[in-house]
């Protein structure tokens, strides 16, 4: 499970790389090193993608961690928790290429996927 906790947090930083390096090819480095008071944002395809699919990540991200934390706090990170934390870390893997790529319908099952992982942890908490 801690091990899942700590790939999570390495998923965070893949999408904000990614977010990072979409805007700055598109604004370019000298943009991103400044403080931004222009108000540019990035217009591309790319780049939105990537900030959307960012911005989708921390939506589900605060539940998984705070269902996490509490497996392994509860002495519950085995069984249905962890392979729910499984499940919701390799669907959150699938969905950044998919959603950069733009593959639609497979992205929002994948997201259903990552969905039942977060359900599997909450019912190990529960039973």
């Amino acid at each position: 499970m801690l091990f899942l906790i700590v790939a999570s947090v390495a998923l965070l930083f893949v999408h904000i790389g990614a977010q990072a390096i979409a805007a700055t090819s598109e604004l370019g480095s000298d943009w991103n090193a400044g403080p931004r008071d222009e108000g540019l944002r990035p217009q591309g395809v790319i780049a939105g993608r990537a900030e959307r699919a960012l911005r989708n990540y921390m939506e589900t991200y605060a539940a998984f961690a705070i269902l996490a934390v509490t497996l392994v706090a509860s002495g519950r990170g085995d069984g249905i928790g962890l392979l729910g934390s499984a499940v919701w870390l390799a669907a959150r893997l699938v969905y950044l290429p998919l959603y950069l790529v733009g593959i639609r319908y497979w992205r929002s099952l994948v997201w259903l996927v990552a969905t039942v992982g977060l359900a599997l942890m909450a019912a190990r908490l529960l039973i």
